[in-house]
């Protein structure tokens, strides 16, 4: 009795997600009391956002958004996963390097190269962003996409964090990949859209939050196909930039990759200020959200000064419009899924 039972609720569910996602009907209103969101502490911040879905998901309702157009964008870096003390991707950029070097003795004695193989801090900053971006395109270009996949895959098998002495890519938050089911669930499509490259993150982003590669937005190199000798074809990364997808560039990627303003948006720095107030300037409900980090105990505390992640103007315009700000401290029981 007690399997028919549960297999009858099972088929109920099913039954009501397969519903939502051709009519929008809420699946909150589905389930009753069930807590799509056990991370987020009840209060103001929880409530803005399953109000605003209740009242974009509610049929006959003045403000119900019709499927095809629940669209949410996500920044990826200090938004969906920790970004400090440097950018992941940046240390995945610097650890290739250090491996790439013994194919490379030209290296020894070419800046900014050498002064970073050596550990020479001061000549190394003394090449400023040139220098950094230098060593950021040798450890993405001169390789087949699939081999820069498969450079990705290894390094997130084998890196650590060097604070959490984990993999970098189990540094997700626990309340936003909630918040990404949550959404689908009822009946949004999820996007990141993030200055990341965009071939770096969708090796990883399905498995960790649920989107597929075809809906991640990032920035992007210059590609080129070519055939071996045996004819079998290939995508060449090259060195040159295609498109940087940060700042006043999310709104351009979501308009050329999307094909949609999005009603819900979410980001934690001035990067995602301009994707915030595009979202935000179209007609009907939308909802901003800033994830703001102030929780140095079980990840790190940042804002206006910070070089990675500062939030300073788009802090100050969500005041001033009443965007939704997460205190990361104050709203989330836990911040990653390994804590107890």
């Amino acid at each position: 009795m007690m399997t028919e039972t549960f297999q009858s609720s099972r088929r109920r569910a099913l039954a009501l997600l397969f519903i939502a996602s051709l009519s929008g009907f809420s699946i909150q209103d589905s389930f009753g009391q069930t807590d799509a969101l056990p991370s987020w502490n009840d209060g103001a911040t929880k409530k803005s956002i399953t109000d605003f879905v209740a009242k974009v998901t509610t049929q006959g309702g003045t403000d119900f958004v019709p499927p095809a157009e629940r669209i949410a964008v996500f920044d990826n870096d200090g938004t969906l996963w920790c970004e400090q003390p440097v950018y992941f991707q940046a240390a995945f950029a610097l650890d290739r390097v250090k491996a790439m070097a013994p194919n490379h003795p030209e290296w020894k004695s070419q800046q900014p190269f050498k002064a970073f193989l050596s550990g020479d801090r001061k000549a190394l900053a003394e090449q400023g962003e040139k220098g950094v971006l230098t060593l950021m395109a040798a450890a993405h270009s001169g390789m087949t996409t699939d081999e820069f996949a498969k450079s990705v895959a290894d390094w997130l098998a084998t890196a650590r964090h060097p604070r959490f002495n984990r993999p970098y890519n189990e540094l997700i938050y626990q309340p936003m990949v909630e918040l990404l089911a949550y959404l689908r669930a009822n009946g949004f499509k999820t996007f990141i859209v993030s200055g990341g490259g965009v071939e770096f993150m969708r090796v990883w982003a399905e498995k960790a939050y649920g989107i597929p590669p075809e809906q991640v937005v990032g920035s992007s190199g210059v590609t080129q196909y070519r055939l071996d000798a045996a004819g079998k074809p290939s995508l060449l990364k090259t060195a040159k930039v295609q498109f940087i997808d940060d700042g006043p560039g999310k709104p351009a990627g979501i308009n050329m990759m999307i094909g949609r303003r999005p009603i819900l948006a979410f980001g934690n720095s001035d990067g995602d200020h301009q994707m915030l107030q595009w979202t935000t300037a179209g007609s009907g409900a939308r909802f901003a959200g800033i994830v703001h980090h102030t929780d140095s105990t079980r990840e790190y505390a940042y804002d206006r000064p910070s070089k990675i992640g500062q939030l300073d103007k788009a802090w100050d315009e969500a005041k001033a419009k009443g965007w939704t700000v997460v205190d990361m401290k104050q709203d989330w029981k836990k911040v990653f899924a390994f804590e107890p």
